[in-house]
């Protein structure tokens, strides 16, 4: 993916409209052709200000240090090099893109988060894409808390031309899941994505349900879902890491999408995440448009992100 022009650009193009928090900044990192003397404390500071968090920050920190006193590092273009090796080596363990074995039918995949991360519209992209691939899927609206977001997702259905199951507000989530998986059997398509309703983290009856709606699935195939995917902001920052952490322990996460890494200088919360839970990341949001989510891959975003 990494060789892919068109993606490098695009990314390059999004990330924070294509004003990342390193991109510009490192080459005033030198002074006549000189590394300053404050350099890495400012190079510090401006991790932290990007939500990479403590253990990221120092870790780079570290890594620059160390190749500066080898004499390794003498000039912007060596310390850009080093860096992109950096973050690579960081972010390369959680670069699995999500594949659908064919072998498995339906694949279910669930996708949960709190309100406003963009779940919803994730999901569509997502239809979008599988669909493209050649693949079937069914929409299941199991956020029934809400009518606004059975509607939404209606609408996300009709945009990726995909059908949806949904039952009335206030409707049993795991019940509505449930017949959308029974439903998918009988039709012999090959994904169906659950949306689940948008909950705190810190709502533990929500979380409950969550756990659930999972035994509930797994009558039809005890080994469902065989995605479970959060979604969240990367503008929200910390708070993002602290909902990966808490959605994991309560329903064992297999992947993370992260969403809005077009609109926000505070990216480095997908580093923060990749080095805390080490999950995949399967996709990231550089947009509204159907087609602004992408498969993550390390190479491209340390490229875009630190620029040449």
């Amino acid at each position: 993916m990494a060789d892919s022009p068109n993606l490098l650009s695009k990314f390059r193009s999004r990330l924070n409209k294509g004003d990342s928090f390193l991109t510009r900044d490192i080459g005033s990192f030198f002074a006549a052709e000189k590394l300053r003397a404050d350099a890495l404390e400012d190079f510090e500071t401006r991790l932290l200000m990007a939500d990479t968090g403590i253990d990221v920050t120092q870790w780079l920190v570290d890594r620059i240090q160390t190749d500066i006193n080898l004499g390794r590092i003498k000039n912007e273009k060596q310390l850009r090099e080093t860096l992109k090796k950096a973050l690579v080596e960081l972010l390369a363990p959680v670069t699995e893109p999500l594949t659908i074995p064919a072998f498995i039918k339906p694949y279910i995949l669930f996708v949960a988060g709190v309100n406003g991360v963009g779940k919803t519209t994730t999901i569509g992209k997502m239809a979008m894409r599988f669909k493209r691939e050649g693949k079937s899927v069914l929409l299941a609206a199991g956020d029934t808390f809400r009518a606004a977001a059975v509607q939404q997702l209606t609408t996300w259905a009709d945009r990726a031309g995909v059908p949806i199951l949904s039952q009335g507000e206030g409707a049993d989530s795991a019940s509505v899941i449930y017949d959308a998986v029974q439903s998918a059997k009988a039709r012999n398509i090959d994904i169906v994505i659950a949306d689940t309703a948008g909950r705190l983290h810190t709502q533990s009856h929500l979380m409950d349900e969550l756990r659930k709606i999972k035994r509930v699935v797994q009558k039809h195939d005890p080994y469902a879902p065989h995605e479970v995917m959060l979604v969240v902001d990367a503008t929200t920052g910390q708070n993002a890491l602290n909902q990966a952490v808490q959605f994991h322990e309560a329903i064992g996460l297999t992947g993370i999408t992260i969403t809005k890494l077009d609109g926000t200088a505070k990216g480095g919360i997908l580093m923060a995440i990749a080095k805390r839970l080490s999950l995949p990341v399967r996709f990231v949001g550089l947009g509204e448009a159907i087609d602004d989510l992408e498969p993550f891959d390390a190479t491209t975003y340390a490229e875009a992100l630190i620029g040449s």
